[in-house]
């Protein structure tokens, strides 16, 4: 039976391997789509906001300064899957929003990667569910207040 000291360390372990796998997963899943591994980030980003987002709060999401966040989103435009759209609330910023083409070709692109996570998942009970979700939630907590201490 393993000690609580080693469960700890097989799960740093455990999750040194899956940032690899993901980082992997994500540099190949952007190769395929022929875009930059950070501009599918903030594709996958932008998906989860409820509204268009400034490119200050992209560089803010995505940890980039706000001239490589602006450069940024001049790559996605381009590449026809961010448009730039002003604010009705106030003329003088400007939103960003997923198009359409972007919804469908990430959509497509992520189908048989997301049934895969699926399928991992479901033998999971919920209950494991619920930690693994909340295990997510504060690792991912961390992450960004680590980042932020480091670029200060």
């Amino acid at each position: 039976m393993s000690t609580r000291a080693d469960l700890l360390d097989q799960l740093v372990t455990e999750s040194q391997r899956h940032y690899a796998a993901y980082a992997l997963f994500n540099q190949t899943m952007a190769d395929s789509l022929g875009i930059h591994p950070t501009d599918l980030q903030c594709i996958a980003l932008l998906d989860l906001e409820p509204s268009p987002v400034t490119t200050g709060a992209i560089a803010t999401l995505t940890g980039l300064t706000h001239g490589s966040a602006t450069r940024l989103v001049d790559r996605l435009e381009k590449a026809g899957l961010v448009v730039r759209q002003a604010d009705e609330k106030d003329r003088r910023r400007t939103l960003v929003a997923l198009t359409p083409d972007a919804n469908t070709r990430i959509g497509k692109a992520w189908a048989e990667p997301a049934a895969a996570f699926r399928q991992t998942l479901e033998s999971f009970t919920d209950r494991d569910l619920a930690v693994i979700v909340d295990y997510l939630r504060r690792t991912s907590e961390v992450g960004r207040t680590q980042a932020e201490r480091l670029t200060r």
